[in-house]
């Protein structure tokens, strides 16, 4: 009796495209434009590759972020919220934003497709 080969086929179809969708999700942006935003509004747009050392202290509901740049690289120095998780992100490297919920914050890499997000009639 002869299996059928589809079944594996597709698991592995399945676990090539997750790998290859992390990846992309992961990997280090083309732009080295970033972009801080609050609620969906953009505080600062910083070229890394011309910013200077700086340290920006961005206020929120009484409670404040603290934003490095060194080294034409930006992270969460400091943050008054209560899980610290912002901070712990680390340095903004790939494709993943730095968030800090409490404080409605991110960092992230700007798009750089020039393509439409949504289109209100």
């Amino acid at each position: 009796m002869k299996k059928k080969k589809w079944p594996l086929f597709l698991f592995f179809a399945i676990l090539a495209a997750g790998i290859l969708g992390s990846v992309m999700i992961l990997r280090q942006p083309r732009s080295r434009q970033v972009e801080i935003l609050r609620d969906g509004e953009i505080l600062y747009s910083i070229d890394l590759d011309l910013a200077e050392d700086q340290i920006l202290v961005i206020e929120y509901g009484g409670s404040s972020n603290t934003v490095e740049i060194r080294d034409h690289r930006i992270h969460m120095k400091e943050a008054e919220c209560p899980d610290q998780t912002c901070v712990e992100m680390g340095w903004l490297e790939s494709g993943m934003p730095i968030v800090c919920l409490p404080n409605h914050l991110i960092i992230r890499f700007a798009e750089q497709d020039g393509g439409v997000d949504s289109v209100v009639g």
